[in-house]
């Protein structure tokens, strides 16, 4: 058994990070080493502070929870990324575990769950709550309806999140390191993969399947 076991936590949320931080610190086998808002925070301080396990926000501000998990895995190939969404329905996990996560909990989840994954993950195992995994099993069902976003690789599910939170298309290639002409054909790919004409109607039909919570002041 691992005798420390390091936690990064990430959220764009105070709130939430305290909360997390003091139910963790309740076992003395678990030390939080650092807290991050967005995904660049989350990047550069898992490089700086190498944890055991990072708990990974989906929806943190900047490169956003998919970018972070991926540069993250990276840069710190011996660190955990469990993933903690909002909703058991979140139409992504997919792409997150092959941007390298290790897991993947609902904020619903009791604190038993959280240090199980955390457990597992930090022993190099994978851990996905039973709810998410039931989610996507019945996903892949015959006649299942699909949602239109998993059509999308990886690059263009965080591209249209990035899209769908307002950021201009300057920002996403200086955040993602793509040239501003490469962010365009991908902005025109999601056009045509998603059968919408225009960055509104995109960041619409992101929040009618629950991708996005409201959109990004303009």
């Amino acid at each position: 058994m691992v005798s420390e076991i390091r936690i990064l936590l990430v959220d764009h949320q105070s709130l939430v990070r305290s909360g997390i931080q003091r139910l963790l610190e309740d076992d003395p086998q678990f030390s939080v080493v650092g807290e991050a808002s967005t995904g660049e925070e989350a990047v550069e301080l898992a490089r700086s502070v190498k944890p055991d396990v990072v708990l990974m926000d989906v929806q943190i501000p900047g490169i956003g929870g998919m970018e972070a998990t991926r540069r993250i895995c990276r840069v710190c190939p011996d660190t955990g990324v469990v993933v903690v969404t909002v909703d058991v329905s979140d139409p992504f996990p997919a792409q997150l575990l092959e941007a390298g996560a290790s897991g993947y909990l609902t904020k619903h989840c009791d604190v038993d769950e959280i240090t199980d994954a955390i457990r597992a993950v930090a022993r190099g195992e994978r851990y996905i709550s039973a709810d998410i995994a039931r989610e996507m099993a019945l996903s892949m069902l015959p006649g299942k309806e699909q949602s239109p976003f998993d059509r999308l690789s990886q690059r263009e599910m965080q591209v249209m999140l990035m899209v769908a939170q307002g950021q201009s298309v300057h920002h996403i290639s200086d955040l993602l390191c793509l040239s501003p002409k490469t962010v365009s054909t991908y902005r025109y790919r999601l056009y045509d993969k998603l059968g919408v004409d225009n960055d509104v109607e995109l960041t619409h039909m992101a929040i009618r399947h629950g991708i996005v919570t409201c959109a990004a002041p303009t």
